[in-house]
C-alpha cells in the first residue's frame, strides 16, 4: 500500500471541482456569457463523476468472496461509464443553450474579471488532471485516468470559451459566444464517446495492451529450448488488476513434481516481466 492510494486522489479530484464549480459559476454571473455557463455546467459533471469514481475505488479494495472470487475490481469500469454518460447528458444541455443563445444572442457584461475567475479555474483543474495522470498510471487505476482525461478535455474547452469571450469582447460578434459554446458541446460529446469505449473493452474482457503481451510472450520463448511449448494465453484485466493463464506442454513422461516445479518458474518470471499480474498455469502433455 503506497502512501497516497487511489481514494485520496479521488478525494483531490472532488475537491477541485466544488472549488472550479465556484469559480467558473462567478465568471459566468459576472459576464452572462453561455460559454462560461457551459463551462461551469461540465464542473457539476467533474463533480458527480469523481464522486463515483470515490464510490467505486472504495469497492474495488474490498477483498474477494465468495460472490466474487477474482475481487472487485471491475468496478472502476462503471465509473468510467458513468462518467461518459453524465458528460453525454452536459454535451446535450450545452448544444441546446448555444443553439438558443445563438438564435437569440446577449451582450456579455464585465468580461475581464469573469475571465481572469474562468482562468483561475482552468489553472487548478490542469494541476490536478496532471497528478490524476500520473497516479492513474502508477496505481493502474482506469478510474483515476478517465477522471484526468476528462479534467483535460475541461482545460481545453475552457481555454476556448475564455477565447471565445475575449473576441467578443475585441469585436463585438456576439455570435462568437454561443457558437464556441456548441463547439464545446460537441468536443466533450466525443470524449463521452472514448470513456464508454473503454468502459465496455474493460467489461468484456479485453485483453492486455500488445507491450504486456509481447513481453509476456519473450518470457515464454525462454523457455521453450527445455522442449516445453505453451497454448492457450489468455489475458485480461479488471480494474487495477490483470489476469494471465497460460497452458504450459511438457513432454509425457516428465513426473507431475518436475512439471509443477516448471510452473513454478513460468509463474514467477511472468509476474517479474508484467508486476501486479496475477498468473494461472495449466499442466498438459505434448501431443
Amino acid at each position: 500500500m503506497t502512501l497516497l492510494d487511489r481514494h485520496h486522489f479521488a478525494w483531490l479530484s472532488i475537491a477541485a471541482a466544488v472549488a472550479t464549480i465556484a469559480l467558473k459559476t462567478l465568471a459566468w454571473q459576472l459576464t452572462g456569457s453561455v460559454g462560461l455557463l457551459s463551462d461551469a455546467l461540465e464542473s457539476f459533471v467533474n463533480l458527480a463523476g469523481a464522486s463515483f469514481a470515490l464510490w467505486m475505488i472504495l469497492i474495488t479494495r474490498d477483498p474477494p468472496d465468495g460472490n466474487h472470487p477474482f475481487g472487485h475490481g471491475k468496478a472502476e469500469y462503471f465509473s468510467s461509464g458513468f462518467e461518459g454518460l453524465l458528460i453525454l447528458g452536459a454535451s446535450a444541455g450545452i448544444v441546446w443553450t448555444a443553439v438558443d443563445r445563438l438564435m437569440a444572442p446577449r451582450p456579455i457584461e464585465s468580461p475581464g474579471w469573469g475571465l481572469a475567475w474562468s482562468a483561475s479555474a482552468t489553472f487548478l483543474n490542469f494541476v490536478v488532471a496532471r497528478i490524476l495522470a500520473r497516479a492513474g498510471e502508477r496505481l493502474n487505476s482506469i478510474a483515476l485516468r478517465a477522471d484526468s482525461r476528462h479534467l483535460m478535455t475541461d482545460v481545453w474547452t475552457s481555454v476556448g470559451v475564455i477565447s471565445g469571450v475575449a473576441l467578443v469582447a475585441l469585436t463585438g460578434w456576439l455570435v462568437l459566444d454561443p457558437l464556441i459554446a456548441l463547439a464545446v458541446g460537441l468536443h466533450i460529446a466525443w470524449e463521452a464517446k472514448a470513456l464508454l469505449k473503454e468502459s465496455v473493452d474493460g467489461l468484456m474482457d479485453l485483453s492486455l495492451d500488445p507491450l504486456a503481451l509481447s513481453r509476456a510472450e519473450t518470457v515464454l520463448s525462454g523457455f521453450r529450448a527445455r522442449g516445453v511449448d505453451f497454448d492457450h494465453l489468455r489475458t485480461r484485466r479488471a480494474g487495477a488488476s490483470s489476469f494471465l493463464q497460460v497452458v504450459v506442454l511438457v513432454p509425457g513422461d516428465w513426473t507431475v513434481r518436475r512439471g509443477h516445479d516448471l510452473l513454478d518458474e513460468v509463474e514467477q518470471a511472468l509476474e517479474e516481466a508484467l508486476p501486479g499480474t496475477e498468473v494461472t498455469t495449466h499442466l498438459e502433455p505434448l501431443p
